[in-house]
């Protein structure tokens, strides 16, 4: 007996496998799949600006990095003792200007580079309202702690969605033309916005996404994190002490109807050589200096070697 509705997915006809390079851009449900692609040991960049909710936001960064717009001392401000940027997420912050703004180009130039050597774009969108900073009168990626009423909030509408992600494609295929794309929408719920307007901001998102990507299949592809947390696991069980969060079990399970079908079935043994490793890595001896430790070492870096020989790129 079935005790969930399971949502069908198709397989990806561009699977990812130890040779693609993956870029996870968006919400903090992008940094968690991305956080599985470096546990597995692919090439994986996530998040180089931080965490970023919004498409416009995204797109704007994209704009930046693909047309190499260097940060000026006009990108950034200072408030409660550090510098920010409000295209940024408020990790970056630093409490020196230059060290700041060396290290918001720096991250652009690297991540300029990432861009033309992609395979797949990863990018997860977390909500719809956004901010918009009244003297500017342009939508900010974060507020930085800003007293609110320097903003206006606003809920972007399913065309300036969908014009937006169109935007971000067209940039990135400007440089990477070959370059595939996996949308996904968030499935944490902004519940400081209100249920209903959670709601909302989710449908509009959903809506714009699967509008474009009906019409670009060949490079684009929707895959459902949303319907698996709201449908499959309609359970709080499956969320995390906040009741908004998926719960890591919820991620384990999201990740793994993502690799059954967007992952190659040929690196499968591969993750599993990876998944052991890290486990042991991770072990954590009574004895560290007992031989049969010693040898339980010598025996885990013979395999990292071999794994390192097949994919040069790997790191532990």
């Amino acid at each position: 007996m079935d005790f969930t509705t399971t949502i069908p997915i198709s397989k990806s006809s561009n699977p990812i496998d130890y040779d693609s390079r993956i870029i996870s851009l968006g919400s903090c449900f992008a940094q968690n799949i991305g956080e599985k692609f470096s546990y597995f040991k692919f090439q994986n960049t996530v998040n180089p600006f931080g965490i970023i909710f919004n498409p416009v936001s995204i797109e704007n960064l994209i704009s930046r990095v693909v047309n190499n717009q260097k940060f000026t001392e006009n990108d950034i401000f200072f408030h409660n003792d550090l510098w920010h940027c409000f295209e940024v997420h408020s990790e970056l912050s630093h409490s020196d200007k230059t060290i700041f703004l060396d290290r918001l180009n720096q991250i652009l130039s690297d991540f300029h580079l990432q861009i033309f050597k992609s395979t797949h774009f990863q990018i997860t969108y977390g909500t719809s309202w956004v901010y918009r900073n009244k003297s500017s009168n342009s939508i900010v990626a974060n507020c930085h702690k800003v007293p609110q009423s320097q903003f206006e909030k606003e809920i972007l509408s399913v065309a300036t969605i969908e014009k937006s992600i169109q935007n971000t494609i067209d940039l990135i295929q400007k440089v990477n033309p070959n370059c595939y794309f996996i949308f996904t929408v968030s499935p944490v719920r902004h519940i400081k916005d209100g249920f209903v307007e959670n709601q909302r901001s989710k449908a509009h998102l959903i809506s714009a996404l699967h509008n474009f990507v009906t019409l670009s299949l060949s490079k684009c592809n929707y895959f459902p994190s949303y319907e698996i947390m709201m449908d499959e696991l309609r359970d709080y069980r499956f969320y995390a002490e906040d009741m908004l969060h998926p719960s890591q079990t919820a991620i384990d399970y999201i990740w793994k109807r993502f690799s059954e079908n967007y992952i190659s079935e040929e690196i499968f043994a591969t993750m599993d050589e990876v998944c052991s490793i890290q486990k042991g890595l991770a072990h954590r001896p009574f004895n560290p200096d007992s031989d049969s430790h010693q040898m339980f070492l010598t025996s885990l870096n013979e395999k990292i070697l071999k794994l390192k020989e097949k994919f040069p790129a790997m790191k532990f």
